[in-house]
């Protein structure tokens, strides 16, 4: 098989550059051994206005045989079908992906240490493959992959046999690319694209190609319209992998979006998170199909919308009547005090005092915004009432986590239709929202910054416009009876900040004057005479009928960026895009697991 690729230059930028990229001499002729066979690159022309570069692999059937077995968990179709006879040696495959790689690695990598310039600087490129195998969609695939990624494509097909054309068109194209383009981006480009025109490896599909595929897109992968047919076929359709890939895409798409790591979005819960249990739904007699098991009451105490454990201090004064003992936000804690010769917990008292609220409105189809491990998402589910649950949270594995605590793929089909988990971020218009009778903010606005407060407030207010929000926060007042909390210190390392109920009603009252809705407050917890109750709850309810694209107009431009993307994780072919009020370039990952009934 043969890959050429050439580029032109000018007497300041000599094409001959092309040698320094690719680490090869442009007047030596080089050998590399591969485990199939033998890679010669060459130069067929290098000049100040013309070079090219041309990688030549032979492959040998033997090794080939012997290494893919051609049956069995290596082999590729066309090896199970014809072991001695097929056209691997020929047509541009992982073979030849393999093959860039391992002699370009790294042109590849962007590596240039004589002239640490070239590397960052487009160059015009032609590449040429005179045999590429497209598996299903011919020509029109071809450019639907390489087309987003500013080629110019060519994609010829080759006849069966030109002496009979009446038999039509082969699987196979001739590819020419041109485009003006880094080179290390046209290597990686090559690299991930080969396999998936082929749509088969001629080696087994281990966990790291999520690794590989992820390391070669970088930069390109995740906005690609077609993102998600490529990780399916790149990782031949192994959907546990392709499942994998797409969470991280969607991670690597939001923490882009918000000039983040995906470290700092995504650190729901440890990498290697404890053992989490769960009653089976569907053997325990307790529990209809109207019901769901809640958090494990021992778990560690996690962020709703950032996943980061969120224990408060514990220690409360004795002396102090009525108190319950205080534990995470969020949680479970102490499996709400039952049993334990301690109160109540705060976290359990906020979810009471959530569905209370909930109750009032009558709300039958609840948004848990920033759902963390599905604490409140499974005490809503407890409700007859309520006939729809969507959990959205940035982190992918707190949502991981919730789905298992939940018992998601083990649910009757009645219950499991009434639930669902989405990943997204709140501050971000997202069409998947709108609809809803309710939604929940619990211990989710102080994980923000403050200038991200206003995304919040219209993605939820005024794009997505329930017609109940139900917002909790800490009172920062309250901070003075945790005996075990420093002075001037906050709850939690990752809160950005901790109103005192002055200040959360001023805020509040000002959302509800913006956006056309009433508010109503309350407290969360024992209340103290002198500072109030550890938690502050404001009980929104809509007055106003949804305004009209124009009126939305001037908002919008006064918000920070909104985005929506539904990517679902359960079918990784899904492409579809829905555009909501602004820009639609964020993901979202819908994390029903594979094969549960509420797909």
């Amino acid at each position: 098989m043969f890959v050429s690729i050439s580029t032109t230059g000018t007497a300041e930028n000599p094409a001959s550059d092309l040698g320094f990229l690719l680490h090869k001499h442009p007047d030596k002729v080089q050998r590399f051994t591969t485990a199939h066979g033998t890679a010669h690159v060459f130069y067929p022309e290098s000049g100040e206005q013309t070079c090219t570069a041309a990688l030549l692999l032979e492959i040998d059937p033997a090794a080939l045989l012997r290494h893919g077995r051609g049956k069995g968990r290596s082999g590729s179709p066309d090896l199970a079908l014809a072991e001695y006879v097929n056209d691997r040696p020929y047509a541009a495959s992982s073979l030849l992906a393999v093959a860039l790689r391992t002699v370009f690695r790294s042109a590849m990598k962007g590596e240039c240490p004589h002239r640490p310039e070239l590397p960052g600087r487009a160059m015009p490129l032609q590449i040429v493959l005179p045999s590429v195998p497209v598996a299903g969609g011919g020509p029109e695939l071809v450019d639907r992959l390489f087309a987003p990624l500013g080629w110019q494509v060519g994609a010829t097909p080759v006849p069966l046999d030109e002496s009979f054309p009446e038999w039509g068109d082969s699987r196979y194209v001739r590819l020419e690319l041109t485009g003006t383009l880094r080179l290390a981006d046209a290597l990686q480009h090559l690299y991930v694209l080969l396999p998936v025109l082929d749509g088969a490896k001629h080696y087994w599909v281990a966990p790291d190609e999520v690794d590989k595929l992820l390391a070669a897109g970088q930069g390109w992968l995740a906005d690609h319209p077609e993102r998600a047919l490529i990780t399916r076929r790149y990782l031949s359709r192994r959907w546990s992998l392709t499942r994998l890939a797409m969470e991280r895409l969607a991670l690597a798409r939001l923490a882009e979006a918000d000039d983040r790591e995906a470290e700092e979005i995504d650190n729901a819960v440890p990498d290697t998170p404890e053992e989490v249990t769960a009653t089976d739904l569907t053997t325990d007699p307790s529990i209809d199909s109207g019901a769901v098991l809640s958090a494990d009451a021992a778990a560690t105490p996690v962020h709703p919308v950032q996943g980061l454990p969120t224990t408060e201090p514990e220690s409360i004064p004795e002396s102090d009547p009525g108190r319950s003992t205080v534990s995470g936000a969020g949680t479970e804690g102490e499996a709400d005090g039952e049993g334990a010769g301690r109160g109540e917990s705060l976290a359990a008292q906020r979810r009471t005092a959530i569905l209370a609220a909930l109750a009032r409105t009558g709300a039958a189809r609840v948004l848990d915004l920033g759902c963390g491990q599905g604490e409140l998402v499974g005490a809503l589910l407890k409700e007859s009432r309520v006939t729809e649950v969507l959990g959205v949270d940035v982190s992918s594995r707190a949502l991981t986590i919730a789905a298992r605590r939940l018992r998601l793929d083990r649910m009757p089909e009645r219950l499991a239709s009434r639930v669902r988990l989405v990943q997204g971020a709140l501050t971000y218009t997202d069409a998947r929202l709108k609809g809803y009778d309710a939604a929940v903010l619990c211990e989710v606005i102080e994980h923000l910054d403050l200038p991200r407060l206003p995304a919040l407030e219209y993605a939820v207010f005024g794009a997505a416009r329930p017609a109940a929000v139900v917002v909790t926060t800490p009172n920062a007042e309250y901070n003075v009876r945790w005996e075990t909390l420093p002075a001037g210190h906050l709850r939690h390392g990752d809160h950005r900040f901790e109103w005192n109920r002055a200040e959360f009603t001023a805020w509040a009252e000002q959302v509800a004057d913006s956006f056309g809705y009433t508010v109503a407050f309350e407290p969360v917890g024992p209340v103290d005479p002198e500072v109030g109750a550890p938690t502050q709850l404001a009980h929104f309810r809509l007055t106003e009928p949804a305004p009209t694209t124009a009126e939305t107009a001037g908002t919008t431009a006064t918000t920070d960026r909104a985005t929506t993307i539904d990517n679902t994780i359960t079918d990784p072919t899904a492409t579809d895009r829905t555009t909501a009020t602004d820009r639609t370039d964020a993901p979202s990952n819908d994390l029903a697991p594979e094969g549960s009934a509420h797909r």
